[in-house]
């Protein structure tokens, strides 16, 4: 594959990057909290870095926004607004 091929995962490859289910983000899709590109109403694709820059957002959001204590946070955590 060349440098400039785009490379799309599943929600299977996906969840398995991130170390969440599939469900999980199929769901965050469906709530545009993370990029998806719909080829049909079942088919979905994700391109890996523009999911790490919606987290890595979503997590810089979230440390400006809120206090924590030494509680370790969900992933659901990380993205709610």
């Amino acid at each position: 594959m060349s440098d400039r091929e785009e490379r799309f995962l599943t929600a299977k490859q996906l969840a398995e990057i991130l170390q969440v289910s599939e469900s999980t983000v199929r769901r965050l899709a469906q709530k545009r909290r993370i990029p998806s590109v719909r080829l049909t109403a079942r088919i979905i694709r994700f391109h890996l870095d523009a999911v790490r820059e919606a987290l890595d957002v979503a997590k810089g959001f979230q440390s400006h926004h809120l206090q924590t204590d030494d509680a370790q946070l969900s992933f659901e955590d990380l993205l709610s607004s």
